[in-house]
């Protein structure tokens, strides 16, 4: 039998032997597309090229495109596990043609594929064209189909559009019979809905472009797009028409039957098909970087996954089952899609953790449908009630219709509708009152109508999305014009929003009609605010755009913001376990970390701690990112950040390899919740260098630190420093530390005999000294001093009063028109004459106030040197009584 992945070899090998370029998956989170929220065929990877914007080194390429249909005008979410063919997951094989070939080679490519590569019998296969395609018609008869099997579609079912403008064109459609053994007419028939004829191929003619006024003109490159659904052509060649029985899906089936001790086929049938189903869409939507949130694609995961999981609890599953079954899913699609093995330990741990936290209110809530189900008299259950189910045990409204489904029941939606909106006016409210800038008001009414931004920045720093708001003076505008300052929302953006110390990204955004430069990114009320600039031209609400994130310095603070938490680690060990994290920066050109510690570091501890980082750069590990709840991730040992806020699940940012570590298998270095933007691997960051350590607060430090080629610059800035000092020496750089140390000895030397030779100028020139007067009996001695600074006041009064045995002294500075005044009285006299009144009396002369000290000794200032003489004599005057 031919599996599902012999299929997609074949058809990928044939078309590369027909000159095309094998092109991976793009993921599934679509990077040029802003109205898709997944990818959802193969020619969105293409979009660009289709267009003319972008041209690549190829024009013929072949995929086998993943992709998911589980939300917005795409949403087969409802039908999965009810019907044949609808999936949440599949996968479209397609060649593309870039202006190369068209209809006459494309056709013939797909006939002999099909007829001969893959032996599918002629006799049942019919082909659709659009009515006036007469081309298509005349080579489907070229290659064998006969007239009669050729349909003729007059509807837009056989007329594919890009968009209300641009390129578009007919295409044509491969059938295939199962056989009168199934319900079901040829398509453009009343019974075309039935199960026996089945589209497997479309090819689109991209032949015209559209123009606003409805005209259309002949491409000048016409180019071709196909898409075959892998699972269809498993199904018919091996002899089904269901898709759920081809070998690759049945071995997810049997997988959960075998974990559940239940028949493939029984009862839980439908049970099995939506577990496998979404256990492909989960799986695969984690691997390309979606986890389950709130809002947005995250909550779309989270919707498939709590689904998958309700039909687990319905097989009786115990334990959490999910995660158990990627294994087999990774056995079978690994080899193609590898994302899908780099990520099972992800992915598995998520699905554990999301079942786990689930199956606590699963219970609780059933029991109140049931109970609510119980009590109805109809068939429609309350809209009222759906939504407490909602609000209180995070029941979709789609999961909640499915559990009705197999009563028989339904949800009168209106009803909650109703209640939703209710609560978010009700949310409105107190978000309104809540102390936030009037601003953020309009960031929670544009998140309530155009719904948050998904954050695209951890794998690609460029992507497309659709402007959802633009805001000036904290008002919503249609347009912004060059030179005019606005804040620009999108669906969906590379950009990183403010938080956690990380700086929010600069950059570009460009649409058809205008450039925007943005300075900086925040985030409001769920909505990612790029504060910019109009440039050029002219942006518009609603416009596509393509953005474009500052490589350069997303790389550099990727770098600081990494080195950060090595940072945290090292002072950990190199400090103690109390340390822990009490703010930071992680900027482009630096990273700043406080920390709570008591004491400055000692340059032991500090050149241990830049060593240890720098040793665990060097060691190039990759760095890994999983999700968990925050009470798990503190389990584990993971770090929080100060002052963040978690919710219910957190981003562990684990890095290095240590033999006694943290972890499941203690062998990490450091493990952290963070939601910040990382490097690759260590090596990334380059270099780690402290600048320095200094007191933030009470029992707070701070280091700043320089990493990549700032730490380098840094470290040569270093180096030039020391070659100046060297040239200034005039020694080798290995004698510049004596030479320092003889010269600062040779200063100390020379200070202590300038200090004396003051002492003996202010003493007179002599041991002796002048000659004090006597005033009221007291020997008084006073004197204007240059050269002498305050400081030097006292020792000169001891000195004095040493010489006099008995008396005062009063000593005034001139230090450049101002003054600085010393009095000293010697013990015996300081019940008669006190010091603090000769320097208060002196002081107001001055030009000064107050001055104090001690009765034996005091000190105070003034403004004006040159009235010393007068300060002389009003001390005079104080001891004169």
């Amino acid at each position: 039998m031919i599996t599902l992945n012999d299929i997609r070899s074949t058809f990928l090998g044939y078309f590369e032997r027909q000159g095309h370029r094998v092109v991976a998956s793009s993921p599934l989170v679509p990077r040029n597309d802003p109205t898709l929220m997944f990818t959802n065929s193969g020619m969105v990877q293409f979009k660009n090229l289709f267009t003319g914007v972008e041209t690549r080194d190829y024009k013929r390429a072949t995929t086998a495109q993943k992709c998911v249909r589980a939300g917005g005008k795409h949403n087969d979410l409802d039908n999965v596990g009810y019907t044949a063919r609808h999936h949440t997951f599949f996968e479209m094989l397609g060649n593309f043609s870039f202006g190369d070939y068209f209809k006459s080679e494309a056709i013939p490519f797909a006939w002999e594929l099909i007829t001969k590569d893959f032996g599918i019998d002629k006799s049942r296969l019919y082909v659709t064209v659009y009515h006036t395609d007469d081309e298509a018609a005349e080579i489907w008869k070229k290659v064998g189909v006969p007239e009669s099997r050729i349909i003729r579609i007059a509807t837009n079912d056989n007329f594919w559009m890009m968009g209300p403008t641009g390129p578009c064109g007919p295409c044509t459609e491969i059938f295939y019979d199962h056989g009168d053994k199934y319900w079901g007419g040829p398509p453009g028939t009343p019974e075309e809905d039935g199960d026996r004829f089945v589209e497997i191929w479309n090819l689109v003619f991209m032949q015209y472009e559209q123009f606003e006024d409805g005209s259309r003109r002949e491409l000048a490159a016409q180019s071709i797009d196909t898409g075959m659904g892998i699972e269809r052509v498993a199904a018919l060649l091996q002899g089904t028409n269901d898709n759920y029985a081809t070998d690759l899906i049945r071995s997810l089936i049997e997988a959960s039957a075998n974990a559940t001790s239940t028949d493939p086929d029984g009862p839980g049938k439908v049970h099995h098909r939506v577990i496998a189903d979404h256990l492909r869409s989960t799986s695969f939507l984690m691997a390309d970087g979606v986890m389950p949130s709130n809002d947005g694609r995250g909550y779309v995961l989270r919707r498939i996954m709590r689904r998958a999981m309700r039909h687990a609890h319905l097989l009786g599953a115990k334990d959490p089952l999910m995660y158990r079954l990627v294994p087999a899913l990774v056995r079978q699609m690994g080899a193609a899609y590898p994302e899908l093995s780099r990520a099972q330990a992800l992915i598995e741990e998520t699905l554990k953790l999301e079942e786990t936290r689930f199956k606590a209110t699963l219970d609780r809530g059933l029991k109140l449908l049931d109970d609510e189900v119980a009590a109805l008299d109809g068939k429609e259950l309350p809209g009222e009630t759906a939504f407490k189910l909602y609000d209180t045990y995070g029941f979709p409204l789609d999961l909640t219709q499915d559990a009705l489904r197999e009563k028989g029941m339904t949800v009168a939606t209106a009803g909650f509708d109703a209640a939703m909106a209710a609560q978010k006016a009700q949310a409105r409210a107190a978000w309104a009152g809540s102390g936030e800038a009037a601003e953020s008001t309009v960031w929670y009414d544009v998140a309530e109508t155009a719904g948050t931004t998904d954050f695209l920045g951890y794998d690609t720093e460029t992507a497309e999305g659709q402007i959802v708001a633009l805001v000036s003076g904290g008002e919503r505008i249609e347009k912004a014009g060059e030179g005019q300052s606005v804040m620009i929302a999108l669906n969906q953006t590379p950009f990183y929003a403010e938080s956690g110390g990380q700086v929010g990204d600069t950059g570009l955004i460009r649409t058809e009609t205008g450039l925007a430069r943005v300075s900086d990114t925040k985030k409001a009320a769920g909505v990612f605010v790029h504060i910019a600039e109009v440039t050029e031209g002219q942006i518009t609400k609603g416009q596509a755009a393509t953005l474009e994130v500052d490589h350069a310095r997303r790389t550099a603070i990727r770098a600081n913001h990494s080195a950060t938490h090595l940072l945290h680690e090292a002072l950990r060990q190199a400090l103690g376990e109390h340390v822990a994290q009490r703010g930071s920066l992680n900027a482009a050109d630096r990273l700043r970390f406080d920390f709570s510690h008591n004491k400055a570091l000692s340059r032991e501890e500090l050149d241990g701690v830049e060593r240890e980082v720098n040793t665990y750069i060097r060691q190039n590990s990759p760095v890994e990112t999983r999700i968990m709840s925050p009470d798990d991730a503190r389990a584990l040992g993971a770090q929080a950040l100060f002052g963040e806020k978690y919710g219910d699940e957190v981003r562990v940012v684990s890095m290095g390899r240590a033999d006694t570590g943290k972890g499941a298998n203690r062998d990490t270095y450091s493990l952290e919740l963070c939601g910040g933007t990382h490097v690759v691997r260590t090596g990334d960051i380059g270099a780690f260098v402290l600048t320095s350590e200094s007191a933030s607060s009470a029992g707070v430090r701070r280091i700043e630190a320089l990493t990549g080629e700032a730490a380098l610059g840094e470290l040569r800035a270093r180096d030039a420093r020391l070659a100046e000092v060297e040239s200034l020496l005039k020694v080798g750089r290995d004698e510049v530390l004596s030479r320092l140390k003889a010269l600062m000895d040779e200063r100390r030397a020379l200070t202590n005999e300038v200090a004396q030779l003051r002492r003996e100028l202010a003493m007179g020139g002599s041991a002796t000294g002048p000659e004090a007067k006597t005033v009221n009996g007291v020997a008084f001695h006073a004197q204007v001093l240059s050269g002498v600074s305050g400081k030097d006041l006292p020792a000169l009064i001891d000195e004095h009063k040493a010489r006099l045995g008995s008396g005062a002294v009063l000593l005034i500075a001139d230090t450049g028109g101002k003054a600085a005044v010393a009095a000293g009285v010697t013990g015996d006299l300081t019940d008669k004459v006190s010091a603090v009144d000769l320097v208060r009396a002196a002081v107001e002369k001055l030009g000064g106030k107050g001055g104090g000290g001690r009765p034996d000794m005091a000190q105070g200032g003034g403004a004006d040197a040159a009235n010393a003489d007068a300060a002389i004599k009003a001390a005079e005057a104080v001891i004169g009584g």
